[in-house]
């Protein structure tokens, strides 16, 4: 019996950090959702954001910011955190704000669900705080935008 229980933890112990968080397919896609809207906004770094620039550079640090706790929440899935959905290079940054406010809805969305672990809940709480800051950034550059 002993040496069953010591071959299951050799065999988890090997498996990859992405399997162990495929337990939480909701901060999977949040990661995607946060990937997308730092990409849609980090991407139109040739554009002349004006200023709204600095809403702009702030957002992208709430972002950042949002992708580690909710990386960490996830156990890591070991993707880069710069893979991202293909982004419409054609987009203006009026269209790239929008855009990344909409897919900080959808990640805060998908980490909203119930968290029974209390580590992972705290990297949750603060990633809520980093989308929301993130949040308000996008709003004050389209508002400013205007």
């Amino acid at each position: 019996m002993l040496k069953m229980s010591a071959l299951f933890l050799a065999a988890a112990s090997l498996l990859p950090v992405g399997l162990l968080a495929q337990g939480h397919p909701h901060y999977i896609h949040a990661l995607q959702d946060l990937r997308f809207a730092r990409a849609v906004l980090e991407q139109g770094q040739g554009w002349n954001w004006g200023r709204v620039a600095a809403d702009q550079q702030r957002a992208i640090g709430e972002i950042d910011r949002a992708i580690e706790e909710v990386r960490r929440a996830a156990m890591d899935d070991g993707r880069n955190p710069n893979e991202h959905a293909p982004i419409d290079m054609r987009w203006q940054p009026r269209d790239r704000l929008r855009r990344a406010s909409e897919a900080l809805d959808r990640a805060r969305d998908n980490i909203e669900h119930a968290e029974d672990n209390p580590a992972a809940r705290e990297m949750r709480d603060r990633a809520f705080r980093h989308i929301d800051e993130a949040h308000r950034a996008l709003r004050h550059a389209m508002e400013s935008w205007h």
